[in-house]
């Protein structure tokens, strides 16, 4: 994967908590953790964007799935 370099301004707290948190689960950088953290957070936006279409309702959906099959059919 390519990487492209970016620098971003953090409070001292979060500094800490991205050291200490490299430190403790063997990451080789801060930069790994910056990026496991992200892929977090784009995976939480992924499974909420599916959650909210999952409640959308398809009304043509529902008539054409059971295409005129009662149960005892299958």
């Amino acid at each position: 994967m390519q990487s492209q370099k970016l620098s971003i301004s953090l409070p001292p707290t979060l500094t800490r908590f991205i050291e200490h948190y490299k430190t403790a689960k063997g990451y080789k950088s801060r930069s790994e953790v910056i990026s496991v953290a992200l892929n977090l957070l784009q995976e939480k936006e992924l499974e909420e964007a599916y959650r909210e279409a999952s409640t959308e309702v398809d009304e043509a959906w529902d008539m054409t799935i059971g295409d005129g099959l009662g149960d005892e059919t299958w």
